[in-house]
């Protein structure tokens, strides 16, 4: 049965780092949209249609993975993925093509991932700059997976 993954967490939570692990060692394949939309259109994180862009990345990975899974591959899904409904709606896509629903959530705390951002911050490369009152904001918006999710229970 095909799984997919679904990488949960907030920027530096290390989404990435565990995805590409993951991919290589179940040969699964892993959509990460932060380095297309990089590769498209660079740092655009402040450009008015960084969002409509990030979601129209995100909608064209979602059919590569829904093709995928329909035929037996496993995905990686890269997201991050903030919020219960949003975990529940893709698992709930991944059951309606006979797949089964993975989450992959590591806790780190507020502090870690501000230290985290600020180094990256100052790193060039693909990756987009975030300022850390900006994390901190998308952190109160964060749920993190219960107990039921990390079993593989999406109610």
């Amino acid at each position: 049965m095909a799984v997919l993954t679904l990488m949960v967490g907030l920027p530096g939570s290390g989404k990435t780092t565990r995805a590409k692990a993951l991919a290589e060692t179940t040969k699964a394949l892993r959509l990460t949209p932060d380095e297309w939309q990089t590769r498209l259109f660079d740092d655009d994180m402040h450009h008015p249609d960084h969002d409509r862009r990030h979601e129209e990345i995100e909608a064209i990975m979602w059919e590569i993975a829904a093709y995928t899974l329909s035929r037996g591959g496993d995905v990686v899904l890269d997201f991050g993925l903030w919020t219960r409904e949003e975990r529940r709606q893709f698992a709930a896509r991944a059951a309606s093509l006979g797949a089964m629903c993975k989450v992959d959530f590591v806790a780190v705390p507020l502090e870690e991932l501000e230290h985290r951002i600020s180094d990256r911050n100052q790193l060039v490369g693909s990756h987009f700059a975030i300022p850390v009152a900006i994390l901190r904001d998308w952190a109160k918006l964060f749920e993190a997976p219960d107990a039921e999710e990390l079993a593989g229970r999406f109610g």
